[in-house]
């Protein structure tokens, strides 16, 4: 246990999240999400919430400044979103700009080239997110 770190990141999304580089994309996927299917870096959080790994990732991970950091995926065409979904997960980054929202198999094929995947216990449908990663101000 570390102080100052959410007890819902594991070590593995730890070390994760410091191989990433700027720019580098990051997706938190809801337990429906194919995530093995891409063959990207998978990591189980499996009994977790998006929105508590996102609550616990914000004070550790600097968005892009350079470009839209985030990223969910958009309802397929005669589906609905729940807006509560994203505003738990606005709520939990601290985050009030624009969120893009992309159609599902271009999520998907984003997905494919991201760093990792984390396949949470989220259950909500269309919860999935990608956050790209920025530059970490100098202290």
């Amino acid at each position: 246990m570390l102080k100052g770190i959410s007890p819902a990141l594991s070590p593995d999304l730890l070390k994760l999240l410091a191989e990433m580089g700027h720019g580098d994309e990051i997706v938190f996927s809801d337990a429906h999400f194919p995530a093995h299917t891409f063959g990207a870096r998978v990591l189980r959080a499996d009994g977790v919430s998006c929105a508590t790994l996102l609550k616990g990732v914000a004070p550790l991970f600097e968005l892009d400044a350079y470009a839209t950091p985030v990223v969910m995926m958009a309802p397929v065409p005669g589906d609905e979103l729940d807006p509560e979904v994203e505003r738990r997960y606005r709520d939990a980054l601290g985050y009030a700009e624009t969120i893009e929202r992309m159609e599902r198999y271009a999520f998907y094929e984003r997905a494919k080239k991201a760093y990792a995947v984390v396949l949470t216990g989220e259950t909500a449908k269309y919860g999935n997110i990608i956050l790209k990663k920025g530059v970490t101000p100098v202290a």
